[in-house]
């Protein structure tokens, strides 16, 4: 009907046009919309009551509630602002349209062409991915969390989330393909809440450690640390070499200390050899300005406004080279759910070799991940 109105507009205005302002005010005042129209509380209203009450003013009654002094009608929008002061009627508002929550698709699932995959049937089946993180929230809907531990002193639950950090990184790896909220990467993985990390968002070395150690123990494919420290630990590289060696992708965030000349500012763990290092491309495949760079950079991945899941099945929109990771993590899951036999040794190459190039190795590593040319 408004868009109806509208055109009649153009109409008159184009064929009256000294009169168009006057035939523009009697086209809106004509205007019918839907609204439900409350009667005050304590103002017993009888159905022919509130009947003759609306016709008068030009309304016509679609549905009159049973257990509320509400009725359906559809009025001339100038006959609902009067009703509206009318001390007998509680509220008049607009029957506005409600939409089903779709699912979105987050811009850096088709950017790395996971979407592709997708299509092919691949959608990380079978492929255990540990996330070491601030937690996940189990009971986000978006979510389908099979286990995990905790390894922070005071914070023994790795199913909450007091920071939100993990709970986002989670949905980029497997957020469920379930028509709400949004779309992992590889959203059959199986999701674990490895908390190595507090609600401030902090952790120790001996507590990433240990989670990686409860990666190997579990049968973990895939590693996500999205996380990192300025300097190395001895201790932390032995993990990760050992998680590697026992035929883990390890995957880590390189880090958002940006560019300082030539220096190479990538964080650790990613700095290990035994690591993915993953920096960060925005949706024009830029190297973000906070995206760390240096020599062991390995490949980049989405990492500016990623939209995604957070505590309380809420979501939002993130940036860093820990949203890059779990895209890398995600697209080793898919690789790895089309050729369960290969090791992650071949994981890795694979997803090096057929990276498209962006430039620089020391600042774009060897380019953007391509979901796709891997899985060929």
């Amino acid at each position: 009907m408004k868009g109806f109105s509208v055109i009649l507009i153009a109409i008159l205005a184009f064929s009256l046009a000294f009169g168009s302002a006057q035939a523009e005010t009697h086209v809106s005042k004509l205007e019918k919309k839907e609204y439900l129209v409350g009667f005050a509380k304590g103002n017993k209203v009888k159905a022919q009551s509130a009947q003759n009450l609306l016709t008068s003013v030009g309304g016509d009654i679609q549905h009159t509630f049973q257990y509320m002094e509400v009725v359906e009608v559809t009025l001339p929008v100038k006959a609902a602002e009067a009703l509206a002061k009318n001390p007998n009627i509680a509220f008049v508002e607009e029957n506005v349209k409600v939409f089903a929550t779709a699912q979105t698709v987050p811009w850096g699932v088709p950017h790395i062409k996971a979407d592709k995959a997708h299509a092919q049937g691949v959608t990380g089946s079978g492929v255990k991915v540990a996330i070491l993180d601030t937690g996940i929230d189990a009971n986000h809907s978006d979510l389908n969390v099979k286990g995990g531990a905790s390894f922070v002193s005071g914070e023994s639950n790795p199913y909450q989330d007091g920071n939100g950090h993990g709970t986002h990184v989670a949905g980029t790896v497997a957020a469920l393909n379930n028509t709400t909220g949004v779309l992992g990467v590889a959203y059959n993985a199986d999701l674990y809440a490895v908390k190595v990390l507090g609600a401030s968002g902090s952790g120790t070395i001996s507590g990433i450690a240990q989670g990686i150690e409860w990666s190997i123990a579990n049968g973990m494919d895939v590693i996500n640390m999205s996380l990192g420290a300025s300097s190395g630990s001895t201790a932390l590289k032995q993990a990760c070499d050992n998680a590697y060696a026992s035929g883990v992708v390890v995957v880590a965030a390189a880090g958002n200390s940006g560019t300082r000349g030539k220096q190479n500012t990538i964080g650790y763990p990613a700095r290990y050899s035994s690591v993915i290092a993953v920096g960060a491309v925005d949706s024009n495949n830029k190297r973000a300005s906070f995206s760390s760079v240096g020599n062991e950079l390995e490949v980049m991945a989405p990492g500016v406004s990623i939209l995604s899941t957070t505590p309380g099945n809420n979501y939002a929109s993130y940036n860093g080279t820990s949203m890059a990771s779990p895209h890398v993590a995600g697209a080793a899951a898919l690789i790895l759910a089309k050729n369960p036999s290969m090791t992650n040794v071949q994981v890795r190459d694979r997803l090096k070799n057929t990276a498209t190039n962006l430039g620089s190795s020391f600042y774009y590593g060897k380019g953007l991940i391509n979901v796709e040319s891997a899985l060929q």
